[in-house]
């Protein structure tokens, strides 16, 4: 899915706008903030694929990868799904997500988010490939592609998403919409174990 805004031409250079169509310039111009408030764009700049532009909008719940070098990816979530606000995307219930690289649908299956590092593990199935986006520290996450480890993001859940990929590992075009596309949606990172269960304990003390 492509999610994209339309607008009226421009007017020429040294034209002012007609009254009746300044209340409408304006609003546009409006609208267009807002979206470029809701949905930050790169681009970053790759080491292997160049420019790769990440979109987010986590008001209406979707993301996009784009790139001259990379297929498109994008995340979807269901209008009638509850949000989360800890989860970028808004959603960690895979029935609520749909997810596409280059038009293509594929199997996406996100962990439930609790105590541990790996419940927030996010799995891709495409073309016979596994992949998994898996925390590895409290700030980044690694990408694993049938089991090996071929790259790290790191995403605070803005939609800004920055990647380095292990030397010598075997990465396609493919693999970058994938990771870049679940770094931006579902964030990277997470607390140790023993942290998080603190934390837990913490709000069951009464305040």
């Amino acid at each position: 899915m492509t999610h994209a805004t339309g607008g009226k031409p421009a007017v020429s250079e040294g034209e002012a706008p007609a009254a009746d169509e300044a209340p409408a310039a304006e609003a546009l111009a409006k609208d267009e903030s807002s979206i470029e408030d809701e949905a930050p764009t790169g681009p970053v700049q790759d080491d292997r694929f160049g420019e790769i532009t990440v979109l987010l909008n986590d008001e209406e719940g979707w993301v996009e990868v784009l790139g001259d070098a990379i297929p498109p990816a994008a995340l979807d979530r269901a209008a009638e799904a509850e949000t989360d606000a800890h989860v970028p995307i808004g959603t960690r219930k895979g029935e609520h997500l749909t997810m596409t690289v280059d038009g293509d649908a594929v199997r996406l299956a996100p962990g439930k988010g609790k105590l541990s590092r790996r419940s927030y593990a996010v799995d891709v199935t495409r073309d016979g490939i596994a992949y998994r986006l898996v925390p590895d520290s409290i700030a980044g996450s690694r990408l694993l592609k049938d089991g090996k480890h071929i790259g790290d993001f790191s995403s605070d859940g803005d939609g800004r998403v920055l990647a380095e990929w292990k030397e010598g590992a075997d990465v396609s075009p493919a693999d970058a919409s994938v990771g870049y596309a679940l770094a931006a949606a579902f964030g990277t990172g997470g607390q140790p174990m023993w942290m998080m269960a603190i934390e837990a304990a913490a709000e069951l003390i009464p305040g």
